[in-house]
């Protein structure tokens, strides 16, 4: 299961994301979303390589675009070589890509893609509904696709016609077009298992050379979603931030991807290294245990909600390269409900909670960590301080991850979290917190929670469905076993003459059609 929980890390919004449906399609494949980095007077220009550093152990490198890809170097590659049927968008939260458009049958169950115009692999070869069929079922038959892909049979995706993928769903899901962001990448129907490395894909860049997770891509002038400006893109894996800063600093990389705030830090004072932040990257919440135990009475979990000073953990955890959150997971989303009043520090209220709980403040709580992200940790170690001024005592218990993602994780008492998915309100609701959810981290179980996440899957009209994502944005805030005090940004460094790498979180920052170099 940790696996399964990396590559949804790496990997940003998706793994069965469901979330506000903004339109039914529409475009030409090349999505939305690449953010200037701030340059101006300036044209873009085709031509040069881009050297990415990227995260990842050389122990567990995979060319499988439907396996789990825990290593972000192995994403990055896969995701220029391969196209999904859609991407995360800058105004929406799906946007067209492999597929041109999509829609709806009247009670939301049937959804009809039709492919973008031109699409072809990388031999020429046109893409059809059979190739994106077969590559649906093959990802839907691992582990991880199952999980990707909740609600739809292996036997209720089928081709309509040569460029019409039909997907039929369990029950109502007016936000179906988001499961297919994440890792539907489509190959040729087929194709055999030991062939899958060297498969030739759709995206916009095809490979030249791979080595021990290190490769070398190449511009696709065919691509079917307009003018790549890049010659090529070297990716080169690095086993830590600091090693891929120092590489980006020492001009032997253009960008480092994903670096983090300590290496932020370090490059402020450099002109000739812009720092690209994205915000509502990760989310690090403290996850209570509801169902049973000390923190099941939802006082006390407002109570520890009211005693954390969320200014000080942004600037002293993300080091300011952050935003502070309001205990609801979808920061990201259009529809997240910026008019519920943000939670603030009380800590006389905290302490009137815990009384009336009769919660026992003469004990003292563990708290589980890891050191797998930097500062997830130190945020630990921060809110324990903070809460005791509430008078709950918490011994912070740094885990080894192996050890965590098998003994803690989903059934924890009291433990920290981290998804790098963030951008949908119904993600998290989907996958963590219905009473059904098979990564419900805290066992919450509230009734009104699925009920309204129910009716609004079922509501077509998106005014009303917009209504219903706030009431469940409400009872999440009310009641959740989530202190989300803050948001990390994304951190990447890049070089001075980089322009235009993707602004989006989480899989969008994988999009690097339309980056180029002004040299």
């Amino acid at each position: 299961m940790g696996v399964t929980r990396r590559q949804l890390l790496w990997a940003g919004a998706g793994a069965g994301a469901v979330g506000v449906l903004a339109a039914c399609g529409g475009g030409n494949g090349g999505g939305e979303g690449a953010a200037s980095s701030g340059e101006s007077g300036q044209q873009p220009r085709p031509g040069g390589t881009l050297k990415v550093g990227a995260l990842g152990k050389a122990s567990a490198v995979t060319r499988d675009p439907h396996g789990s890809q825990a290593n972000e170097s192995d994403y990055l590659i896969i995701s220029l070589i391969y196209d999904t049927l859609a991407i995360p968008g800058a105004s929406t939260n799906t946007a067209p890509r492999l597929a041109a458009s999509w829609k709806p049958s009247p009670d939301l169950r049937t959804w009809r893609f039709t492919l973008a115009d031109g699409a072809a692999f990388h031999d020429g070869a046109p893409v059809t509904a059979d190739d994106v069929v077969w590559s649906l079922k093959r990802l839907r038959n691992t582990p991880a696709g199952r999980s990707r892909l909740p609600g739809i049979r292996p036997e209720s995706i089928t081709a309509e016609d040569a460029r019409t993928v039909v997907l039929v769903s369990d029950y109502p899901n007016a936000d179906l077009p988001l499961l297919t962001r994440l890792t539907t990448f489509v190959l040729k129907k087929d194709t055999a298992d030991d062939a899958i490395a060297g498969a030739p894909g759709t995206g916009p860049f095809k490979l030249d050379w791979y080595r021990d997770g290190n490769a070398r891509l190449v511009r696709n002038d065919h691509w079917y979603g307009g003018q790549v400006l890049l010659d090529a893109v070297e990716v080169r894996l690095f086993e830590s931030p600091q090693a891929m800063a120092n590489a980006l600093l020492a001009g032997q990389i253009d960008v480092a991807s994903n670096v983090g705030a300590v290496a932020a830090r370090t490059a402020e004072a450099r002109k000739d290294v812009r720092i690209v932040r994205r915000p509502n990257d990760m989310a690090m919440p403290v996850v209570m245990r509801t169902a049973d135990g000390p923190f099941a009475d939802p006082r006390v979990r407002e109570a520890l909600k009211l005693a954390v000073d969320r200014d000080a953990m942004v600037k002293q955890v993300l080091s300011g390269y952050g935003t502070v959150a309001n205990d609801i997971l979808g920061t990201g989303d259009p529809a997240f409900a910026k008019d519920i009043p943000q939670r603030t520090r009380d800590l006389a209220r905290a302490r009137q909670l815990l009384a009336d709980a009769g919660f026992d403040t003469a004990k003292t709580y563990d708290l589980i960590t890891t050191e797998d992200i930097a500062g997830l940790a130190e945020s630990a170690t921060l809110f324990a301080t903070q809460v005791r001024e509430a008078g709950v005592k918490i011994n912070v218990v740094k885990q080894d991850s192996k050890v965590f993602w098998d003994d803690t994780w989903l059934k924890g008492t009291l433990y920290t979290s981290y998804w790098g998915t963030n951008d949908s309100v119904v993600f998290f609701a989907s996958k963590t917190m219905l009473s059904d959810a098979g990564q419900n981290e805290s066992g919450w179980n509230e009734p009104s929670f699925d009920e309204t996440y129910r009716t609004a899957m079922g509501t077509a009209d998106a005014a009303e469905r917009d209504k219903l994502l706030h009431r469940l944005q409400e009872i999440e805030f009310a009641g959740s076993g989530y202190l989300l005090w803050g948001m990390a940004d994304g951190i990447d460094l890049a070089g001075a003459a980089v322009r235009d790498l993707p602004g989006l979180p989480g899989y969008g920052r994988v999009q690097l059609e339309k980056t180029w170099l002004a040299r």
